[in-house]
């Protein structure tokens, strides 16, 4: 097993794969898009660890900031070539913004998003208006998100805010990779809804109740309580996945060839450690380990 290599308290660990540090954890909590698939295809290299990791340490929890629920996200993880062996169960943010959204029933919500995200919904019981006569606006993400962008929703979100209705972010993520695109997501929409004074609430990464969620999951699956210092979140998105792992204490595996790439690795695509340590500390952020791609290595 090869070595961690550090730059001491001040960075992340640059490892070549998980197998460097899997004996440290019984568990982890891994994000889906960026580090297994990249929404077009899978990334066998990072399924592998995976199923590695659950045949040697422990279960395998997928967190995901899909604005939909689990049941609905699992087709698309098969058909992407995602095996059911690389993980044990998943949790999505649309899992729980739907306890939000029930606890406003009926509504009416304002629903924000495309089509393919109504599934959030079902069997809410919820009624739905545009912003001049809703309770609240729902928000999953942009109607077209390869074509609009956060400033086509301005002018409507501006009535929303100006009434005082509270945005429900159901995909806190502000872009994700999709192929070669950049894609905005909802988080984008409700960073434009604070600026315009509206207030957000979210319950995916990086907040707490979704993690709370996965981490209950964990010791279902292990059958005992589990340490949270024995818990490792790997992820690619800084202001969700590295946050997130950051407010509930628990050490994260930072995937730089992400949305972040850019502004982490060197022209052999990898992690750079003048780069990645600055772009960690310019935003106040903190990663135990860093690796280029998801690997088991050796």
């Amino acid at each position: 097993m090869s070595s961690p290599q550090s730059a001491g308290p001040a960075g992340p660990d640059i490892i070549p794969g998980l197998a460097a540090v899997a004996d440290r954890y019984d568990a982890v909590l891994c994000d889906v898009w960026g580090v297994i698939h990249n929404g077009q295809s899978g990334f066998p290299a990072a399924h592998d660890a995976l199923i590695r990791f659950q045949q040697t340490r422990g279960p395998v929890v997928l967190i995901s900031n899909s604005p939909r629920p689990a049941s609905s996200v699992l087709p698309q993880l098969r058909a992407l070539g995602v095996p059911d062996e690389a993980w044990s169960t998943l949790i999505t943010s649309g899992d729980v913004t739907r306890i939000e959204l029930a606890a406003r029933a009926p509504g009416p919500a304002w629903a924000v998003g495309p089509d393919r995200d109504l599934v959030l919904y079902d069997g809410l019981h919820l009624d739905f208006a545009g912003p001049e006569d809703a309770a609240f606006v729902s928000c999953t993400g942009l109607v077209d998100d390869e074509s609009e962008t956060p400033e086509d929703y301005r002018a409507r979100l501006a009535v929303a805010a100006g009434r005082g209705l509270p945005l429900i972010c159901a995909n806190p993520d502000r872009v994700v990779q999709r192929g070669p695109l950049m894609i905005p997501c909802g988080g984008a929409l409700a960073d434009l809804y604070e600026t315009l004074g509206g207030s957000v609430i979210m319950a995916g990464k990086p907040y707490p109740p979704i993690y709370v969620r996965a981490l209950d999951e964990v010791e279902r699956l292990a059958g005992r309580p589990i340490d949270l210092g024995r818990v490792l979140a790997i992820g690619d998105g800084l202001p969700t996945d590295v946050l997130g792992a950051r407010r509930m204490g628990l050490d994260c595996l930072f995937v730089t060839d992400g949305i972040h790439a850019a502004e982490t690795q060197g022209p052999d695509g990898q992690p750079d450690r003048a780069k990645l340590d600055g772009f960690l500390a310019g935003h106040q952020a903190v990663a135990r380990y860093a690796v280029a791609d998801l690997v088991w290595g050796g």
